[in-house]
């Protein structure tokens, strides 16, 4: 979707987009344990994790859930006349089910607002990590985007 900077606050309230879905496999996982320091079992070690019903086998991290929105989102937006944009924090993040490996995830964006601030506009994304099969969210947060523009 393209949006000129002027005319973000009219899309508050509105969808943005639903992303491709993207395959969460265990090298991504390793990946992020070894980048986080986070090498619980639950994440990386295969066997012990299949050997325990209610897992049977790896989830992926909460918090490489959550560290996915920018990807999932980049080709969702565009702003035309943004020079720059920054990252200004995420509010309520929820995880509401394990992300087990070997499954499939996409994110929903909804514009909830967006305010004038700083000379830019801060955007209030409500941003939904759909896990495939699943009736309920991986991971929803409320993420802050302060957007610049000419």
């Amino acid at each position: 979707m393209d949006v000129k900077f002027a005319d973000l606050p009219n899309l508050a309230g509105q969808e943005i987009g639903v992303s491709d879905w993207l395959l969460i496999d265990q090298d991504r996982v390793n990946k992020f344990a070894d980048a986080t320091g986070d090498h619980q079992w639950i994440h990386v070690d295969v066997e012990r994790a299949k050997a325990v019903p209610f897992l049977g086998g790896t989830i992926a991290h909460g918090y490489l859930t959550l560290s996915l929105i920018p990807y999932l989102s980049a080709d969702l937006f565009e702003v035309i006349g943004r020079t720059h944009g920054l990252n200004y924090g995420t509010d309520k993040v929820r995880f509401l089910t394990m992300v087990p490996v070997g499954r499939r995830v996409r994110l929903r964006q909804k514009l909830l607002s967006a305010e004038q601030k700083s000379g830019g506009w801060l955007l209030r994304n409500e941003m939904t990590i759909e896990l495939e099969g699943s009736e309920k969210p991986a991971c929803v947060a409320e993420v802050l985007t302060l957007v610049f523009g000419a």
